[in-house]
């Protein structure tokens, strides 16, 4: 409940490749931008948990409660994302990921934490982005899992770009226990609570 007497309101979105993770913007750099705010009618207050890039899709937490998104944000909860990266990915790579990469974050240099990271032996079944992704045409491409418990900003993509395979298309498929299934892209469910 928030300091008025309401009981808090969560959803569950499916972030749609091209929306930034905010709900409008006065700036007129972004007067052409699209934001979450269009995909429904959402209660004063609403925040994203975390963000994901303009590029970036999929699960996102949008909530009315601030501990319960300091909470997901802290490094207690896991971010799982399925990556198309650039090239016939070696074990190698993904054994450099798993144990930790150097990037860049601010300026500096940022070393990342050990991590979840494997190939999938199949294409993941996700909706098709709106914008094409490059085809086999232009190479081999491969689809990898990575299971973060931190959450800087582009991490994802400065890691796979730190070991030669950059990233083509980003989906998060998962945070903590909730799933994005069969969601459709835009999709807003609105749920009890997520944990």
């Amino acid at each position: 409940m928030d300091s008025t007497g309401n009981f808090h309101q969560h959803f569950i979105i499916y972030k749609p490749y091209g929306y930034l993770s905010q709900f409008t913007s006065n700036a007129k750099k972004q007067q052409n931008k699209r934001f979450l705010g269009d995909l429904g009618n959402f209660p004063e207050g609403i925040m994203s948990i975390g963000r994901l890039d303009e590029k970036s899709e999929g699960l996102l937490l949008l909530t009315t409660d601030g501990k319960m998104s300091d909470y997901v944000n802290s490094r207690k909860v896991e971010k799982e994302y399925y990556t198309l990266v650039d090239g016939d990915i070696s074990l190698e790579a993904v054994k450099q990921m798993s144990e930790g990469v150097e990037i860049g974050f601010n300026g500096k240099k940022y070393q990342t934490k050990p991590c979840k990271v494997s190939r999938l032996e199949n294409e993941p079944n996700l909706p098709e982005r709106s914008k094409k992704v490059r085809d086999a045409r232009h190479g081999p491409t491969s689809w990898i899992s990575i299971t973060l418990k931190e959450g800087k900003f582009r991490q994802v993509r400065k890691m796979t770009s730190a070991v030669g395979f950059p990233t083509l298309r980003l989906v998060r498929v998962r945070v903590g226990n909730i799933h994005l299934n069969d969601m459709d892209v835009g999709e807003v469910l609105p749920v009890k609570s997520f944990f």
